[in-house]
């Protein structure tokens, strides 16, 4: 039986490490708190491991319970409370496992940085935001883990505050995500509306009681109300986990250091969004036209975001549009019911996408903080084990068989395209095409970034004498030369790496088929219980009838699917591109230089929210300052100050304090008197 107080710990360990790290870092120096903060992540981490193998290797019934009454107002209470089922404690591992691994690395990446303490604490602090998140068992405390994590988020990617870059990344991440948040919050308020309650069972009970229900959200338009209820919640998801049209905020947040686009922008927060439709399961599968909503801004995320990947040479950025193109691929697993298959890929994509983003600190620490690809070149040499990981996780990324990217990734593929087959709906069919030619997108630009990286010529020397810095006297390991990096950097690239290779393979039965590792043996669904599918709508238990013979028969089956084909011919177009045929890219970029332009544009998005959405805020701002400063303070305040103010100094004339004049004022008024009798006697 799990416990209460191990849930606690799991919890408040970070917390702790937190609070000494941020408000006593000066007394216990950088050791101290980093030694703090890893120590509570770890701990955290250990009895996640403990509370998920309690669940799956014990037969634990997951709990469920209020620890704290929050407040209560008139029949409603509000609680601080726990659900932990398998969904959540796979969450809890993925959560502190990777939190730990970038906390290591932290030490290294940050190891001169004047803001180290403070640093750790908002990772650590960040970890516990995360895990309230995640562990919570109603909707008012997921709302303060979702904003909380959005909170550190803003204050981890402005770090750097003294770069004008990072505080307009920041602001803007913090202003898309409100934009997500008033939705959310939409979505929760009809929640407690109609079901009286934000407790997560009893809702998720009475789901069945709103199928039918409608509501006029506008006069003479008739809304179904779970359909009304799941958009407003989804909207909140397209923000924290950056789909369109509320994706710019995400690679504009690599302005942060590199540790916090790891663990925030790549293994966890920006999972959350996926983690939440796949927890409202039971109100998502009431609404098709919800489900439609959520599959077609998937697939547009999953292909058009990819796309932008391609013209990138920042090589976070280059990492950050594959977040949010294999974000797309995770919604559109949501959208075709297959909420386990999109866990799936979230797990799966932790590991991956921050060993990717790690190995890319490691680059930048080698090349002293260069993160232009066009400056690199032939960097497989000097740093031989940062090399070999980014290979690993960039194969797992593009989808190999036998690697875990493969295992999660053309599940979705297979899920949508059966889907496709079955709804016979046009976005089913735009859904599939999107994924699966997105197959094609990130492979390439995938091998892109590795080639311009890894390979070809080493173009920093050519980079450094442009810059005035090359000194032949330096000889071959001069200050400018590139160096693998300490090994509280490498160290978690390798212990990234083995999952990324391996966690596929021994997971999908088990969390996918509802069968042993092996494929042979049926077991219970993994999730059952965590989420709920309506009648004939398990999308993954179909793919799996068709194609689940065991790891090594999908893996073989993954082959002669048309996936790796468009995979395999992204790797050779970017081999002939980048490895081959250097020249072709400059020529590639002339012939097609519309659709380059359009893509270093990002389509007008950034134009659109900037000058657009914010611009007329401004601009409406600046015309009610016009009219509260010129009409309404000019003219009606200042101005009757004013009419009073002349009044009161022609009067204040008239008092001089001579008799004479006082006397001539009371002739002048009683020959005007006497003026106005004989006037009125003469009209008698």
């Amino acid at each position: 039986m799990i416990s209460q107080s191990v849930l606690l710990i799991v919890v408040l360990a970070p917390l702790l490490g937190a609070i000494v790290a941020g408000l006593f870092g000066r007394q216990v120096g950088r050791v101290g708190a980093h030694t703090v903060t890893i120590l509570g992540v770890a701990i955290s981490c250990a009895l996640s491991c403990y509370v998920l193998w309690q669940l799956v290797g014990q037969g634990s019934t997951p709990f469920n319970q209020n620890i704290y009454t929050f407040f209560q107002v008139g029949g409603f209470e509000a609680h601080v409370g726990f659900m932990v089922d398998r969904l959540t404690a796979m969450m809890m591992v993925v959560v502190t496992f990777v939190s730990l691994l970038v906390h290591v690395y932290t030490i290294g990446y940050m190891a001169e940085d004047p803001g180290y303490q403070r640093f750790f604490s908002y990772i650590s602090l960040f970890t516990f935001s995360m895990l309230m998140l995640v562990m919570s068992n109603n909707f008012l405390q997921l709302f303060f883990g979702w904003e909380a994590v959005g909170l550190v988020s803003y204050l981890l990617i402005g770090f750097w505050f003294k770069r004008p870059s990072a505080i307009f990344a920041n602001l803007k991440a913090f202003l898309v995500n409100r934009v997500g948040d008033f939705g959310f919050l939409l979505g929760i308020a009809g929640v407690l509306y109609w079901f009286g309650t934000l407790d997560y069972a009893t809702v998720f009970a009475n789901a069945s009681t709103i199928s039918g229900q409608s509501v006029e959200v506008f006069a003479g338009h008739a809304w179904s109300v779970a359909t009304l209820i799941c958009i407003c919640l989804f909207i909140g998801a397209m923000g924290k986990s950056a789909q369109v049209p509320l994706h710019v905020w995400l690679p504009d947040s690599m302005e942060g250091p590199t540790p916090i686009s790891a663990l925030i922008h790549a293994a966890t927060m920006v999972t959350a969004g996926i983690f939440m439709v796949a927890r409202m399961s039971p109100l998502f599968e009431l609404s098709q036209t919800a489900l439609d909503v959520v599959l077609f801004i998937g697939a547009t995320t999953a292909f058009f975001t990819g796309l932008i990947g391609i013209v990138q040479n920042d090589i976070k950025r280059v990492v950050a549009y594959s977040t949010l193109s294999q974000l797309g691929y995770m919604t559109v697993a949501l959208g075709v019911s297959a909420y386990s298959a999109a866990v799936y890929h979230l797990m799966t994509h932790a590991f991956f996408k921050a060993l990717l983003f790690l190995a890319a600190g490691s680059v930048i620490i080698g090349m002293h903080h260069e993160q232009d690809m066009r400056k690199m070149g032939g960097l497989r040499k000097y740093m031989p084990i940062t090399f070999w990981t980014t290979v690993l996780g960039t194969l797992a990324l593009v989808g190999t068989p036998f690697l875990s990217g493969f295992y999660s990734k053309d599940t979705i593929i297979e899920a949508a395209k059966l889907y496709a087959d079955e709804s016979q709906s046009w976005v089913a069919g735009y859904a599939y095409w999107a994924v699966l030619l997105g197959a094609f997108v990130t492979s390439f630009y995938s091998f892109r970034l590795l080639y311009m990286t890894y390979f070809g010529p080493e173009r920093f020397r050519d980079a450094h004498a442009d810059d005035g810095h090359a000194d032949d006297s330096q000889g071959h390991h001069g200050v400018n030369e590139p160096h693998e990096s300490p090994w509280v950097v490498t160290l978690p690239l390798i212990l990234l790496a083995i999952p990324s290779v391996l966690i596929g393979f021994f997971t999908a039965g088990p969390m996918l088929f509802g069968t042993d590792w092996t494929g042979h043996h049926k077991q219970a669904p993994f999730f059952l219980g965590a989420i709920d599918l309506a009648a004939g709508r398990d999308t993954i238990a179909k793919v799996g009838a068709e194609l689940w013979h065991g790891p090594v028969g999908l893996a073989l089956h993954g082959f002669i699917v048309p996936a790796f084909w468009l995979v395999f011919a992204g790797f050779a177009l970017a081999t002939v591109m980048y490895w081959w045929k250097p020249d072709l890219p400059a020529k590639a970029a002339r012939v097609f230089a519309l659709p380059k332009r359009i893509l270093e544009n990002k389509y007008g998005m950034d134009t659109l929210w900037i000058k657009g959405f914010a611009g007329q805020g401004i601009a409406l701002g600046r015309l009610s300052r016009i009219g509260d400063e010129k009409i309404i303070d000019g003219v009606f305040v200042n101005g009757s100050v004013r009419l009073v103010a002349l009044f009161s100094g022609l009067i204040r004339k008239t008092q001089s304090g001579y008799l004479y004049h006082y006397a001539f004022a009371m002739i002048l008024g009683l020959i005007g008197l006497l003026g106005a009798l004989i006037w009125w006697w003469s009209r008698g």
